[in-house]
């Protein structure tokens, strides 16, 4: 029988995943600390450029993989802003959103929005990591259908 997953179609590198998020940071070493104390990563490899500072690292997070990068000048991609402004959060799943936020804060980063059940089934919380990285860490509470969370969000409109 043939796969109808269109990943099982990509040539993908043994041990990767089919989507990497990179992360452009200031100070990559930073941020590689980060998310090993903070969100529990685990460091496959990293790369120094001539100077000796690292440029680029490699980590698994929750079953995934992530890409820390240094700023280059010829590349479009910069760091954001350290306001919580960027235009990509990540979502990250994890089995205890509360601790992960207590180890996350203990890390470096600060509370956007603080933990909260959700009417999908979710209890999230948005932090902030040192570099301004926009996190949402989150776990799953209850399995819900379409039709309770449409009920759900009618709801929360309605109290709007």
């Amino acid at each position: 029988m043939r796969s109808t997953n269109v990943a099982d179609a990509i040539p993908i590198p043994a041990n990767s995943s089919p989507l990497i998020p990179r992360l452009f940071c200031r100070d990559v070493p930073a941020e590689i600390d980060f998310c090993v104390r903070g969100l529990g990563a685990q460091e496959l490899g990293r790369r120094q450029g001539q100077d000796g500072k690292t440029l680029h690292a490699l980590l698994t997070l929750c079953g995934g993989m992530l890409m820390i990068e240094a700023e280059f000048l010829a590349l479009p991609n910069r760091a954001p802003q350290p306001d919580g402004s960027s235009p990509v959060a990540i979502y990250l799943y994890v089995a205890n959103v509360d601790e992960m936020v207590k180890r996350a804060v203990a890390a470096g980063a600060k509370i956007l929005f603080p933990a909260k059940d959700q009417f999908w089934g979710d209890r999230t919380a948005w932090v902030m990591d040192p570099a301004g990285h926009v996190w949402t860490i989150a776990t799953r509470i209850e399995e819900t259908s379409a039709g309770q969370r449409q009920n759900r969000w009618e709801e929360i409109r309605k109290g709007s």
